[in-house]
């Protein structure tokens, strides 16, 4: 089961956190890995994984937010099978606490990035007869989370492009869901900790894993475990629907 033999995916953001845990483990089950990322270098710490692994893997440089460079960069893949959309940064903010440059960066990287991955994807997965595309959302669409008004919108954009490409490609064999994780263990967590609570990192990342009924945080593999049942033969009855993985998150807490 779960087998993704002789498969090619594209996976964005794949450097590190859950885009690198999708990665390896896509490897692991017999997937072409083509890892988009801003450098070479971005991405190194995945490929030396998969790569020592046994795997599969290519890397390219691209700005998910430049057209001209999404376009390039997937022509030169070809026709893959998988295309998980998981680049995305971060921001801390309300209304009018977040300026018009981070906005604007924002919806370039969390909203276009998704928008000009899928614009230049889907031609290739209808000339291969099909395909699968999983969207990284977040428990953020759905909920008010405070300070993250820019990011929240992002999400909720993300996941309002799943329904519509659900719908629009439902005929052409095109599958599409998104995932919406809660608080997940990556080293985008531990940055911000040693940022903003110098001293204090144990006693906020506990505050922080506590958010979730369940009690921590999710590992980015429990993530990408996820994604692989998404694109998988089994999965193939699903499409246009999103997967909160949040410890109980979005219904459990009152």
């Amino acid at each position: 089961m779960f087998s993704l033999k002789n498969k090619k995916a594209v996976i964005t953001g794949a450097g590190s956190g859950i885009g690198k845990a999708i990665a390896v483990l896509f490897a692991k089950q017999g997937v072409e890995v083509h890892i988009i990322e801003l450098s070479a270098e971005s991405a190194k710490s995945s490929v030396d994984e998969i790569k020592a692994n046994g795997g599969k893997v290519f890397s390219h440089a691209c700005n998910v937010a430049n057209q001209k460079e999404v376009i390039k960069t997937l022509e030169e893949i070809g026709a893959h099978d998988i295309l998980i959309n998981n680049a995305g940064i971060a921001h801390i903010g309300k209304a009018d606490t977040t300026s018009e440059d981070d906005f604007d960066r924002i919806v370039n990287v969390n909203v276009k990035g998704v928008y000009n991955c899928l614009f230049a994807s889907i031609p290739l997965m209808k000339q291969n007869g099909g395909g699968v595309i999983v969207n990284m959302a977040s428990v953020a669409a759905w909920v008010g989370i405070p300070e993250r008004f820019a990011y929240s919108m992002a999400k909720g954009a993300v996941a309002a492009m799943t329904l519509s490409v659900a719908k629009d490609y439902v005929n052409e064999n095109i599958r599409c869901n998104s995932i919406s994780p809660g608080r997940v263990h990556t080293p985008f967590v531990d940055g911000f900790l040693q940022k903003n609570y110098p001293g204090k990192e144990t006693e906020m990342f506990e505050k922080l894993s506590k958010t979730q009924p369940i009690g921590r945080m999710a590992e980015p593999e429990e993530v990408a475990a996820l994604a692989l049942y998404l694109c998988s033969n089994e999965a193939s009855f699903i499409t246009g629907t999103d997967y909160p993985i949040d410890g109980g998150f979005l219904k459990l807490n009152t």
